[in-house]
C-alpha cells in the first residue's frame, strides 16, 4: 500500500491568507483554486510577473531552470507558476492582481 502524500499548507501572511497545495500541483494552480487572485501572466516561469519571496519551506520546480537570477535565487525568490511544494510555505511580497 502506497503512502499518499498530505497537501501542504501555503501561507500569504501579508494577506492573511493559507491554503493548500497538492504536491503535483503548481503554487500558482492551487491559489487561482482557492479562489486568491494574485498576479500571474504566462505560467511558464518566464515573465516573472508571479515572482515572490520563499520566508519558509521547500519547493521543487516542474522546469529546469525558471527565469530567475542566480543571485534572486540565493536571495528566496520563486516563481510559484512552475513552483511545486516540498512542504508547507510561507510566501511573501506576492501581489494581487490588478484584473
Amino acid at each position: 500500500m502506497s503512502k499518499q502524500i498530505q497537501p501542504f499548507t501555503i501561507r500569504l501572511p501579508q494577506y492573511d491568507k493559507e491554503f493548500l497545495c497538492a504536491a503535483e500541483e503548481s503554487v500558482l494552480d492551487a491559489a487561482l483554486k482557492h479562489g486568491l487572485m494574485l498576479a500571474n501572466s504566462c505560467r511558464n516561469g518566464t515573465c516573472r510577473t508571479c515572482l515572490c519571496r520563499l520566508q519558509s519551506g521547500q519547493i521543487t520546480y516542474q522546469i529546469e531552470w525558471p527565469g530567475l537570477s542566480f543571485d534572486e535565487k540565493a536571495e528566496g525568490y520563486i516563481l510559484p507558476c512552475v513552483a511545486k511544494p516540498l512542504s508547507d510555505l510561507v510566501l511573501l511580497d506576492w501581489v494581487l492582481s490588478q484584473a
